[in-house]
């Protein structure tokens, strides 16, 4: 009767943030904090991945020198060695 609420299962993500390395331990303290304004017990993780995708930060680092991976807002376009040649070398040179 006070409103409404939002139904959450035990183990889904309620928040997502991304965030430079720099600014990790600001960000956890802030996720600490605001954890107490929820019920029940919501843990803090920290991914391994780069990003939104789901691309390892090392594996990212190591694509990114190679050029076949190219930055699409939040998600990442891989530059396959297959296709079209001329649609490829853009791609490269865009990488």
């Amino acid at each position: 009767p006070y409103g409404t609420v939002a139904r959450v299962n035990i183990g889904q993500v309620i928040l997502s943030i991304r965030t430079k390395e720099s600014n990790a331990a600001v960000v956890m303290e802030a996720l600490r904090r605001a954890r107490y304004k929820f019920p029940g017990r919501q843990k803090i993780i920290v991914s391994k991945k780069w990003g939104f995708t789901n691309v390892g930060k090392d594996e990212y680092l190591k694509l990114k020198e190679e050029k076949r991976v190219l930055q699409d807002g939040a998600y990442l376009q891989f530059i396959r060695p297959k296709g079209p040649l001329e649609q490829n070398l853009r791609a490269q040179l865009r990488a």
